[in-house]
């Protein structure tokens, strides 16, 4: 569901004070697209310093009291600012937060909302949030993700790149206890449609077994990463001969094979200058463009 109209005027006001590295994560940025299940409550930006959160936040009060917004500061403290800001009776909160800097994709830009962390990355967070406590958002999220982007089998094998405690096989089994709502745990939220419990079990179970499936086929050294398919152009679930599949690792900022439909960094000149600004990422100089085959019809 798209944001509602105060998010959006907000977020599209405060665009300008997006980068890279001060970025829309959180369920916001998971639920951009006119096709997701529900919209999100809040709006959270994501800084890779700390020192950052206060910088964003003040630019951005800045703008939103010139456009005629009251922010109301609920929490200030090192690292973190939460925020009432509307106009009028239209309200919502607004977070800025520091946030670990390692990922596996760097955020995209967004028309919309300026930057906003890649949905590989958000999807994969939802499967590491769900795992870690028992929300029905969570359930509903990560559902929407292991239909729209990536299997959860998949989304389980680089979570552990993320969060090192976990092997894929834990975090699975972590996954598996969870599961268990009725109609009236979905009643808070804002959704598009009224959830079919029927529906959503038999797509959880069948998500639950293709994960221990794969688990337990992929190589234990390549726990933690993500496939890429340069045949098809996109992040894939392995199935058979891997040979012809990319291992992609996350690292601090990100790195692309691609962003969205934008060729390869190694030859994206305006993408490699975006990243350059990034302090922690030191990016080769290009090698010779090599003839890519357009994948079949």
């Amino acid at each position: 569901m798209p944001l509602a109209p105060v998010q959006t005027e907000i977020a599209r006001l405060i665009a300008v004070n997006r980068s890279p590295s001060s970025h829309l994560a959180g369920e916001a940025a998971l639920h951009l697209e006119p096709r997701s299940p529900r919209a999100s409550n809040d709006l959270d930006y994501f800084h890779d310093q700390e020192t950052l959160v206060g910088q964003a936040f003040d630019a951005d009060r800045r703008v939103l009291e010139g456009a005629g917004f009251g922010v109301e500061v609920v929490l200030s403290q090192p690292g973190f600012v939460r925020a009432i800001v509307g106009r009028g009776a239209q309200t919502t909160k607004v977070e800025w937060a520091h946030d670990d800097m390692w990922r596996f994709l760097p955020p995209i830009p967004d028309p919309a909302v300026g930057y906003r962390l890649h949905p590989l990355d958000l999807a994969i967070n939802k499967v590491l949030a769900l795992a870690s406590r028992d929300e029905p958002r969570d359930f509903i999220d990560v559902i929407y993700v292991h239909r729209n982007h990536l299997s959860m089998g998949s989304l389980c094998w680089a979570a552990v790149g993320k969060d090192p405690g976990y092997s894929p096989e834990m975090l699975v089994e972590m996954l598996a206890r969870k599961g268990r709502y009725r109609d009236e745990d979905f009643a808070s939220l804002n959704l598009a449609a009224k959830p079919d419990l029927g529906d959503l079990k038999r797509t959880w179970l069948d998500a639950l077994a293709d994960a221990r499936r794969l688990v337990r086929e992929l190589p234990p050294e390549d726990a933690g990463c993500l496939y890429w398919s340069p045949a098809e152009g996109r992040f894939v679930t392995p199935s058979g001969d891997r040979a012809h599949l990319v291992r992609h690792f996350g690292r601090k900022g990100g790195v692309l094979p691609v962003v969205g439909d934008n060729p390869l960094i190694e030859y994206d000149s305006d993408a490699r200058r975006l990243l350059a600004e990034e302090p922690s990422v030191v990016l080769p100089p290009p090698s010779p463009r090599p003839r890519r085959r357009r994948p079949p019809r």
